[in-house]
Formats: C-alpha cells, structure tokens, sequence
C-alpha cells in the first residue's frame, strides 16, 4: 500500500526529498494560496495534484498531511487535516496560543491519527550521536544544557526587502507572529536537542529575561532573550533566542554537562563539535577538550550507513531520518518520535516566556500536557 502525503505551503519542502526516497510513498498532493507558485512548484517537482483550497486537498484520498505554512496556521490545519481522518506531520511551532495546544492533544487523543513535530533539529548527526553517547552513560548523569538560535531575519518581516521609509509597509506574518512577540518566541530549534538528552524529564517552569530593544526599534522581539527551564527533577536548560543582532549565524549551538564530561557544539571560525569526557586512568580527562569525531562509532547505525542521497535531503541527512520516523509511525513499526506531548511542552515554552517576561521575569509552571485529563487541570501557576 502506498502512502499518500500532501503538502500544504509551496514554500516548505524540506520534506519532500526524503518522501521521494522511501518506498511505498508518494508526495501526490501540492497546496498553496499563490495559484501561480502552487503551479510552478508542483511542476518543478513532479507532483500531479495542486490546490488553494486546503480543503479541497483533505477531501482527496491522501493519507497524511505535512503542515509547512506560516506558524499560526499550524493549529488549525493539523486539526482539520486530523478530524479528515489524515496523519499530520506539523512544521515548528506547533501552535501559537495555550488554547490551540490544548485542541491540539484532544484532537490527536480523539482521532488516533498521528502527529508528529518536524523539530528536525533534533535529527542533526552531532545532535544524535549525543544523545546516543548520554543513552550509553558516558556523560553520566546530565544536570545542565544550552541551546541558541541566532539569526537576524528583519529582513524577512517584510514582504519588500527594504530598510526604513514607506518600504517597510508590506509586513508579513512573521513581522506579527515571530519579531511581534516577546520572549524565546521560536525555542524548538534550541529546545528540542537537549530534551532528548534529559531522558524522560519534563520542563516544570520557565522564567525569561530580555536586554531592551537596541538594534532595531520597529519590532516588539529584543535584541536576546534568555529563558531558563527548570526540569521536573530540579536540572536546568538555558535557551538563548536573537533575531535582531547584526551578528553572523548560529542556529545550532548546544552545549550539555554532566557528571562525567561535556560537549559543546562550535562557535564559528573555524571552531568545531568538541567533547571532555572522564577517563578511567585519567581523574581530570574531563577538563580536557577532544574533537567530537574521536566518538564516530557511537553515531547512530543509520546514520553511519546513510547514502549521499539521504544526506542530500537536508540538514545533513536529518530531513530524510525525520520523514522515515514519520511514515513509520503511520505503519504503526514505532510511535513518533517527536509526539503531540512533546510538541505541546515545548511550544509551550514559547508562550510561557512571553508572559514571564513581560513580568520581569516571572517564574510560570508548565502544564502536565501528557497527564492533564481536565480542563481543570490546564493551569499555569505564576
């Protein structure tokens, strides 16, 4: 039986190689509100059924659904896409508001369709090959990570790429919905890595801080935002979110420490993946640095194996092991691996930060989104 997936956002195919790659597969559905670039995009891929109507394309007989349109779209499509009896595999973030995360889990809990977060960051090769190392002890116990995602994108919350004047009047929706908030307003990049490495732990509070607005007056975002996640068992992860700073790039850097040793992810100029790690003949090995790629053969074995073609799918190879998760999780081999609980928690953070720094960096406590069973209990406690 074959799997037949539609794409809803012309402009998001980051998935698109890795369906092409796996068997029994078939991207045979293109949606989009420009008739004309639906059209083009279509053509260029091979894809035979395009659409403005998203649900014109749900009433079709494709089995699932990839959301890739703007963030505030992503809710309400995930659930149309769910209650049409489709799979949804859902761009970053999940949602926008507290409410849509709570419709969201009882949309995913109600249908038993699956849902799946495209954190591909998570599938990153240095990423896994941590969090295969923390699986196996050799950081010991985990207590503290960081995550940062650094990337001036001013120039794209507008729809003309012009600095000052009346140029700036076309503003697109990341000019509301990304440099309009305040707070870590797109942590899943930096976020989700270190979750996985916390094996099993939960984010219990969030507190965050911004430095002002010195850079760029015109958006509501700060020049850096730092939010502090507290974990259920007491650990801390530091997330670090700047859209505004005239700074190069650096949308991947993470660091973990534990009792045994700790790995940093690089800085720029010419710096690289570096681990310190204990060893048993050695009582201070752990204060000294060792290139990360001395630790290949604990690289996942799919990723070892990988062809040039599934590297090729992007992100060094994440965005085809994304896809593979994904229509496996519909064949039923595995559950998904980024889960609605987990995309909700993580989302989540987002919201919570806005509010705590608004108020001066108040602590707020997450909700269970995995054990809330009443509306009751879908709280958040200052």
């Amino acid at each position: 039986m074959t799997i037949k997936v539609g794409i809803v956002g012309a402009r998001g195919l980051s998935t698109l190689q890795g369906f092409k790659m796996i068997p029994d597969t078939e991207v045979v559905a293109l949606c989009d509100l420009d008739g004309d670039y639906v059209q083009e995009a279509a053509a260029k891929h091979d894809i035979p059924n395009t659409y403005r109507i998203f649900e014109d394309m749900l009433d079709s007989d494709i089995d699932a659904v990839v959301v890739s349109t703007p963030m505030q779209l992503h809710v309400p499509q995930s659930i149309q896409a769910m209650q049409a009896g489709k799979h949804v595999m859902s761009e970053v973030t999940a949602g926008v508001t507290m409410d849509e995360l709570w419709w969201l889990k009882e949309t995913v809990e109600t249908t038993g369709r699956v849902y799946m977060m495209a954190e591909n960051y998570c599938y990153i090769p240095e990423n896994q090959l941590i969090l295969n190392m923390v699986k196996q002890g050799l950081f010991g116990e985990v207590y503290f990570g960081e995550g940062e995602y650094l990337h001036d994108i001013r120039e794209l919350a507008f729809r003309f790429n012009r600095a000052g004047g009346s140029g700036n009047s076309h503003p697109t929706w990341r000019n509301y919905w990304q440099l309009g908030k305040r707070g870590a307003f797109y942590p899943t990049h930096s976020l989700g890595p270190v979750m996985q490495w916390f094996q099993g732990d939960r984010i219990r509070s969030v507190s965050s801080f911004g430095t002002g607005w010195h850079t760029d007056p015109r958006f509501r975002q700060e020049d850096t935002s730092i939010t502090i996640c507290q974990l259920e068992s007491g650990k801390l992860i530091k997330i670090r979110v700047d859209c505004i700073s005239k700074r190069p790039h650096n949308m991947a850097y993470y660091t973990l420490q534990g009792t045994k040793g700790c790995y940093e992810a690089p800085r720029g100029m010419g710096d690289t993946h570096k681990i310190s790690l204990e060893t048993g003949d050695d009582a201070h090995g752990a204060e000294k640095w060792r290139p990360l790629s001395d630790y290949a053969e604990y690289m996942p074995d799919r990723y070892r194996n990988a062809t040039d073609e599934m590297k090729s799918a992007g992100h060094w190879g994440g965005d085809y092991f994304i896809v593979e998760d994904f229509v496996a999780a519909i064949k039923g081999e595995r559950m998904p691996a980024i889960d609605v609980y987990d995309a909700c928690e993580w989302t989540a953070v987002a919201l919570l930060s806005e509010l705590s720094v608004m108020n001066g960096g108040r602590t707020l406590e997450m909700p269970d989104f995995r054990n809330a069973k009443s509306y009751a209990e879908q709280i958040m406690r200052f």
